[in-house]
């Protein structure tokens, strides 16, 4: 997808409608959706390919661009009758007024092309991130983790829909809330609060497969579930000034860290730290490397997170 950013200054009402008539001083353009993720991890220093959708059009060359200046490999499956996802944010002083969404269900071949290239560029990738964003491009991922996982490759997901047996077989599955509780259906919210919870999780990881599953909460902190137990980190924020992209950082970090070799509870403290990170930054933005590393390390010196 591409982000694209009207900034300005509101000063009046329209005498058209009871509406704020935003002054744009400022446009620009940041990679969202999974092209997000892919410019995190390239900014953290790894080697990442993006294979996604996009149209033959000015937004399909300008995430092009985008993906250039990051340095991630961009292998776009093209259709001239399919527009480039695209949102505008109407934003006044850090501060979302309005999001317009460009976007149509992209046509089954173009699903089929993206699973040849995944199958192409598997052999020489060592960690496999699914990146849904429920916009049609992974509605049948399902062959995608099955072909990861028999290649002895990793694959996270960032899921999205009721669907959870699409990504069957994937190593670590990080919803949020509304994620989740979109899977569990309305048991999520019966019986006892958290142990209801943690249960429903067991069965989901029973039933598809799954190794890890990582609860994010936003300023409630991320919850990991795995064979080893409960585990839970408290939020690192000092400040929040926009959520957009926090969770595109978070995968991003997971999958950094355990491509470089940190067990799931390391990598977790490390997304948990880059997510404090992002939240203070306006709009999707790319973590330093070596900002994260300076807060990974001065969060290393404060009393443990429980």
């Amino acid at each position: 997808m591409l982000d694209r950013y009207w900034d300005g200054v509101v000063d009046r009402i329209s005498p058209e409608a009871p509406v704020p008539v935003l002054r744009v001083t400022r446009r620009f353009e940041r990679p969202g959706g999974a092209a997000n993720v892919a410019a995190n991890l390239a900014g953290l220093g790894a080697a990442v390919s993006l294979i996604a959708l996009v149209g033959d059009d000015a937004d399909g060359a300008r995430l092009g661009d985008l993906m250039d200046e990051a340095g991630v490999g961009f292998d776009r499956v093209v259709d001239p009758d399919w527009a480039t996802i695209a949102k505008i944010r109407c934003v006044a002083r850090r501060h979302q007024m309005l999001r317009a969404d460009f976007e149509t269900p992209p046509p089954p071949a173009m699903r089929a092309r993206l699973a040849e290239r995944f199958g192409r560029a598997l052999p020489v990738h060592d960690l496999v991130v699914l990146s849904d964003y429920a916009k049609g491009a992974l509605d049948d991922c399902a062959s995608l983790v099955r072909a990861a996982r028999a290649a002895g490759k990793p694959v996270l997901v960032d899921p999205k829909g009721r669907d959870a047996s699409r990504y069957a077989g994937a190593t670590l599955v990080k919803p949020n809330l509304a994620a989740l509780d979109a899977m569990l259906g309305p048991r999520a919210n019966d019986g006892d609060g958290d142990d209801e919870r943690e249960r429903l999780v067991g069965a989901l990881r029973e039933r598809f497969g799954w190794r890890h599953v990582l609860l994010t909460q936003g300023e409630g902190g991320m919850t990991l579930f795995d064979d080893a137990g409960v585990t839970h980190e408290r939020a690192r924020v000092r400040e929040v000034h926009d959520v957009t992209g926090a969770g595109d950082t978070v995968l991003a970090t997971l999958a950094w860290r355990l491509a470089e070799g940190d067990d799931v509870r390391r990598a977790m403290r490390w997304a948990n730290v880059a997510a404090g990170l992002a939240v203070q930054t306006f709009g999707t933005a790319v973590l330093a490397r070596e900002d994260l590393i300076a807060a990974f390390d001065d969060a290393r010196g404060q009393a443990p997170q429980a």
